[in-house]
């Protein structure tokens, strides 16, 4: 049974940060120093817990960024970085936002086109990893 609780880095730091450490710093080698900013204070965030073990999570900044999306490396492929970002959306519809935008890395260019976004110019080195920006209007369709 999955679960997605939203609310701020006050409330969700423990599980955010364990999964950002596992994906980002340990996974993907990003510096621990570029991984943690001061966004995380004022951004809304996201974690998906099967039962009570956090799987997944992602961030909303307050210029509409999408951020931080992550999922654990064995619930991939389930659907579940969807359903976290369905919430993010939905989210983002409730506060009337305009639209969503986010640095997405390039080989997940297909899973955000999935949920609507569109690539904007050219990819980019960020951390050692190839990104390119994606935008996405938000609507009142569900």
């Amino acid at each position: 049974m999955y679960q997605v609780k939203q609310g701020s880095w006050d409330q969700l730091q423990p599980d955010a940060r364990l999964i950002r450490e596992q994906v980002f710093i340990r996974e993907q080698a990003i510096p621990e120093k570029d991984e943690w900013d001061e966004q995380d204070a004022i951004s809304h965030h996201f974690v998906l817990y099967d039962q009570e073990q956090p799987i997944a999570t992602a961030r909303l900044l307050q210029n509409n960024s999408v951020g931080r999306v992550a999922v654990l490396k064995a619930y991939r492929g389930q659907g579940l970085g969807h359903m976290i970002m369905q919430e993010v959306m939905a989210f983002a519809r409730q506060q009337q936002r305009e639209f969503l935008h986010l640095s997405a890395q390039v080989h997940a260019i297909s899973f955000y086109e999935q949920l609507g976004f569109v690539v904007q110019g050219d990819a980019y080195d960020e951390c050692g990893i190839p990104h390119i920006e994606m935008r996405m209007p938000i609507t009142a369709k569900v």
